[in-house]
């Protein structure tokens, strides 16, 4: 019996970013003849592969067992390590294991002029499409066939389970960002709400739940004091959810808004069209990855990007790539 050819892929962390490696994943199960393919992720993120069914190991990463996983590592003596995350974590697993490996390219200088002085030197080319340069020198190649996401039945949320205003479709609102600069501020929320002019879920996590109430009873006070005008509701599930059982609600949706986080780019697994929204981020390589992605962000500005990640603050004070942001659809 040929032995199986053994390959590590390593994307610790976050949502977005691990979905981006999804066609890594299946082109290289596809494509490959005879691979046992391991996938190496942080514990609290397992939801977004747990159910890939190109993956025959996951591997979950903890706040202290990384030395207890390179041990183990050494045991599968793998013969390819893909390093999709690239950072000292990486460096040190690659060091110790001592397979062939495989690095993507990261375009951290680029990226640091680009949101330090806002040089117009960053490459748009889209991490999934470097991510799928890194494991060219395998033979592998992009399918075409977008991102993945997969269900467990648990996942899953029947729509005769959801409040009646929801039981005739839906768009999905996600109102969650990793920092403030990359949020909405909320009277933007509500024009957005205003201009969907469709019943709307709310997703986020536990951070969000104050912001999604709000929204929520905004809109039934609104319903309330204009009967005659038919306020579509807006529900919110912000921190009620896993994430596979949100990102469910995104594949039902009719169409998906969201600020630069990770169910917005799931979106693009189930959708042509996904609408985002961009701060003090940018788009240039990183929009949705999808065929026919909608970007609302404000050009006006000479001050655009200022952070890779978002910030807790505006640095200038003024906020105007939210606040003067516009929606177009």
């Amino acid at each position: 019996m040929t032995p199986k050819t053994k390959i590590l892929i390593i994307r610790f962390s976050s949502i977005g970013d691990i979905v981006w490696t999804t066609p890594v994943i299946r082109a290289v199960k596809e494509q490959l003849p005879n691979v046992e393919l391991h996938f190496a992720v942080k514990s609290v993120f397992k939801d977004v592969v747990k159910a890939n069914p190109y993956i025959d190991k996951l591997h979950l990463l903890t706040n202290d067992n990384l030395n207890q996983l390179i041990e183990s590592w050494k045991d599968e003596k793998f013969d390819y390590v893909i390093d999709l995350h690239k950072n000292l974590r990486t460096a040190k697993i690659k060091w110790k294991l001592k397979a062939k490996t495989y690095t993507y390219t990261k375009l951290s200088l680029q990226r640091f002029f680009f949101t330090r002085f806002q040089w117009k030197i960053m490459p748009d080319w889209h991490i999934v499409d470097r991510y799928m340069k890194t494991v060219e020198p395998l033979g592998v190649e992009n399918d075409g066939k977008g991102l993945d996401y997969f269900f467990l039945p648990e996942d899953e949320i029947a729509t005769a389970n959801l409040p009646a205003p929801l039981q005739n479709g839906f768009d999905v609102f996600v109102i969650g960002g990793s920092a403030f600069t990359k949020l909405l501020p909320f009277n933007k929320m509500t024009e957005l709400c205003d201009k969907i002019a469709r019943p709307v879920i709310l997703v986020g996590g536990k951070e969000d739940i104050e912001t999604g109430d709000l929204l929520e009873e905004h809109y039934k006070q609104k319903a309330i004091e204009n009967p005659e005008s038919n306020v579509p509701a807006v529900i919110n599930y912000s921190g009620k959810l896993t994430i596979s059982q949100s990102a469910w609600l995104v594949k039902q949706a009719g169409r998906v808004f969201g600020h630069d986080t990770g169910l917005t780019h799931i979106g693009a697994a189930f959708h042509e069209t996904v609408y985002s929204i961009w701060g003090t981020t940018s788009p240039v390589g990183f929009r949705p990855y999808c065929k026919n992605p909608v970007i609302f962000e404000n050009n006006n500005l000479n001050c655009r990007p200022c952070s890779k990640a978002g910030r807790n603050s505006c640095p200038k004070n003024h906020f105007k790539c939210m606040k003067e942001i516009e929606f177009n659809f």
